[in-house]
């Protein structure tokens, strides 16, 4: 029956609604999905390892501890940001000396999307355009990123393979590498980690149906859907 089976999987099933508020607060880009992510990787923790996903449990313990570094960079960007704006709305009339204005201001107005006139949008940060905190990855950091999750994969493929039971060894590190890189992108804000996740999730969910993982199935259905949405919407505020 459909009670029997919600009961059973209940704990996989909050974590399928809290993993779908997360993606939901991720494209605001409210700060709420930190703590929210937390309790998410908690209870995968227990899910995955129940299930003998060991490297995508391995990745939630590392999510749980990302999250506390991502809650403590937004928090402090926030403030900064606040900060920011209010020297950036210090009136400077015309005719006041220049030891008179704040080296911070012509920072400030730049952060407040306020570009004077003759300024060159060359003295923004490298692919941080002005009015939006979010950022297109420099191809250094890429070609890292790419090497990062290449490595990490095949040590996880290699542990899985040789030391654990795990079902699927090759998809399983696969999708925690990925998710790994994915994860940290996040916190700096590149458009990027939105493609990274929507192939990753694409595998999760073939995988976790297989599997018979079904609401955590469902769960990577909607993070695929909604790592598109998310691409878009964080372009649209890039334009």
């Amino acid at each position: 029956m459909v009670s029997n089976w919600i009961a059973e999987n209940i704990v996989e099933i909050f974590g399928a609604v809290t993993g779908i508020a997360y993606v939901i607060l991720e494209i605001r880009r409210n700060i709420l999905l930190w703590p929210l992510g937390i309790i998410t990787s908690a209870v995968y923790i227990y899910v995955f390892g129940s299930n003998g996903f060991y490297a995508n449990m391995g990745l939630q313990v590392y999510y749980l501890v990302i999250s506390f570094y991502g809650w403590y960079m937004w928090h402090g960007a926030q403030g900064k940001s606040a900060i920011i704006a209010r020297r950036a709305s210090s009136i400077v009339e015309p005719g006041d000396p220049p030891s008179s204005i704040s080296p911070e201001i012509p920072v400030a107005r730049r952060a407040s999307s306020i570009v004077e006139p003759g300024n060159s949008t060359s003295s923004l940060p490298p692919g941080n355009p002005a009015g939006t905190d979010i950022r297109r990855i420099d191809r250094v950091t890429a070609m890292w990123c790419a090497l990062a999750a290449a490595a990490l994969w095949a040590g996880l493929w290699l542990l899985l393979d040789r030391a654990t039971d795990s079902p699927v060894p090759v998809w399983d590190g696969l999708i925690a590498s990925m998710s790994v890189v994915a994860t940290w992108m996040l916190t700096r804000k590149y458009i990027e980690q939105w493609y990274v996740w929507i192939v990753a999730n694409a595998i999760a969910t073939v995988v976790y149906l297989a599997a018979g993982m079904y609401p955590t199935a469902v769960l990577f259905i909607v993070y695929f859907i909604m790592a598109i949405v998310g691409a878009r919407a964080w372009s649209r505020q890039l334009r």
